[in-house]
């Protein structure tokens, strides 16, 4: 491996760069770390190969690319792009964590798969999970690592259906899953959805309650629920900050709060930086890359 200083470049749609993953970038062991802010996809190209071609070939390894924003298919089309940049031997890491989703996603999946096994010795095939924040990039990506798994995913929306069922037509076409679609505007259909439902992950945004007390009288089939939501109110009406398969209140299941959640997901970001750092070959890393690890740790 080179002794090349570590450089990563932090790439972003948005106005800012989060102060977050770079905040993690330089604690793993990056060196060099320089954010670039409001970029398009098309830019995306050129930015790849002015990094790529300034060092050796062997210092690939020890160049690095992030790229953040708030949208996942745009991370995701702006990590192909990076990819199909590359002129081999000319080559860098790419990792892609929109808004941190793909490492959090990554950790409450794996967070509830190991309540699952620990407590009903079972996996994901077959559970029926329902995401409520779907339109979110955690409840996005929380769907199709699920749903890759071989759950039965159902997207609840709260404003309107057609976001839901574009996320769901999206998914299918790029990774080949079947997300169902259901309306959860009004409190009869929410709690029909919860009725059916044995996972429940509230990835709604910070502050917003999805599901009340009154509401967990209904799911009686839950068993286990998790909650990325770490500003008041809880996701979940009784969830608890630190819950890590603990009794959750008003139901017969059990409960992932937010900050156990956060525990494994600062590990996986941290662990995808080292990875790159360490690895002898240039990689490419999303949400698949990033479960893995989350798995790994909770294990």
């Amino acid at each position: 491996m080179s002794d090349a200083t570590p450089i990563l470049h932090m790439l972003s749609p948005q106005k800012h760069m989060s102060p977050f993953d770079v905040n993690m970038a330089a604690d793993a062991g990056f060196k060099v770390i320089i954010p670039y802010i409001n970029v398009t996809l098309e830019e995306t190209t050129a930015l790849v190969q002015d990094a790529i071609f300034s060092r050796p070939p062997d210092y690939g390894v020890r160049t690095g690319m992030f790229i953040g924003g708030k949208d996942a298919i745009v991370a995701l089309d702006m990590m192909e792009a990076a990819r199909k940049a590359m002129v081999p031997p000319f080559q860098l890491s790419v990792i892609a964590d929109p808004a941190g989703s793909f490492t959090t996603a990554a950790a409450m999946v794996a967070c509830v798969e190991r309540v699952l096994k620990q407590k009903f010795g079972r996996g994901w095939k077959g559970t029926k999970v329902a995401v409520f924040g779907a339109t979110g990039v955690v409840g996005f990506a929380s769907s199709i690592i699920t749903a890759l798994e071989g759950a039965d995913v159902t997207l609840v929306a709260h404003r309107g259906v057609d976001r839901v069922i574009k996320s769901a037509a999206v998914s299918k076409e790029r990774f080949g899953v079947d997300l169902k679609a259901a309306s959860g505007e009004t409190e009869a259909q929410k709690r029909e959805i919860l009725a059916n439902a044995e996972v429940v992950f509230a990835a709604a945004a910070a502050g917003v309650q999805v599901i009340t007390k009154e509401d967990k009288a209904f799911a009686t089939n839950l068993l286990v629920a998790a909650d990325v939501n770490a500003v008041p109110p809880a996701g979940v009406e009784g969830m608890e900050l630190f819950m890590d398969g603990a009794p959750l209140p008003g139901t017969d299941a059990y409960g992932v709060g937010p900050l156990a959640i956060g525990d494994v997901k600062y590990k996986t970001e941290s662990g995808l930086f080292k990875q790159m750092l360490s690895s002898n070959e240039a990689l490419s890393l999303d949400f698949r890359h990033a479960f893995a690890l989350a798995r790994q740790l909770v294990a």
